[in-house]
């Protein structure tokens, strides 16, 4: 559990308020970003052999570290996490593009939790019930597991998640390691079959299309057992 500092005098009601306003606008800004990425034209930014070149040419410019901080940077723009996962892999390489989308991601994660930790924590102590605090430190008890399942299963924006964690009692260790050891899987799984994925995102097929389907239920039926298991945590 995050302690409230006592060094510092405890912030005013208006403070408290105007943090609490300042988060929901963030949070509101990444999900309308997130949404921006897919549904509107900003989708066009988002094309896989404009975005590898430009990885690529910013990569030899200024190295691979740099390249590594914009994809933390992009990650807490609510860019969709696997297609900069994708373009890391093809406009590095396997391996280090494994590296860079796993320690872009760890930044960016922790980032967010920053923003999220500044904004709502002390808000959450202070301003909100009795049970919503219990259920946020029953959460923290179990942070690890939580934050490794919402890995698995991407239920919201990364970004999201991130800052939601950071208002909670939920570690800033739990929230690197859960998300390292949630994220392994299925960027592994994509560094084996990247060729596959990129071919498919260039032509798509009805296969394409039926595996996305696959994909989407699959996400439904996860996020379903995580409803119930928060359920269960909130007993």
């Amino acid at each position: 559990m995050k302690p409230l500092p006592d060094m510092q005098p405890p912030l005013s009601s208006s403070v408290l308020r105007r943090r609490l306003w300042l988060l929901a606008l963030a949070v509101l800004a990444v999900i309308a970003l997130a949404i921006g990425w897919t549904a509107t034209p900003l989708r066009e930014w988002l094309d896989v052999d404009v975005v590898v070149s430009g990885l690529q040419r910013f990569g030899e410019s200024f190295g691979p570290v740099a390249a590594t901080f914009g994809f933390a940077l992009a990650m807490t723009l609510a860019v969709p996490l696997t297609f900069l996962t994708l373009v890391a892999l093809v406009a590095f390489g396997p391996w280090a593009g494994f590296a860079c989308a796993m320690v872009g991601a760890l930044l960016g994660a922790a980032a967010s939790y920053g923003i999220g930790a500044f904004l709502g924590h002390e808000v959450l102590l202070r301003l909100a019930g009795p049970r919503i605090n219990m259920l946020s430190q029953r959460m923290a008890r179990r942070g690890l597991v939580a934050v490794i399942l919402v890995r698995l299963v991407p239920v919201a924006p990364f970004a999201v998640i991130n800052m939601v964690a950071g208002a909670s009692h939920i570690r800033l260790r739990d929230l690197v390691l859960g998300t390292a050891i949630g994220m392994t899987p299925g960027t592994l799984a994509m560094m084996l079959f990247v060729d596959q994925i990129t071919e498919a995102l260039r032509r798509p097929t009805p296969l394409t299309f039926a595996l996305l389907g696959g994909t989407v239920l699959l996400i439904g039926a996860g996020a379903w057992g995580l409803q119930r298991w928060l359920r269960s945590v909130d007993r």
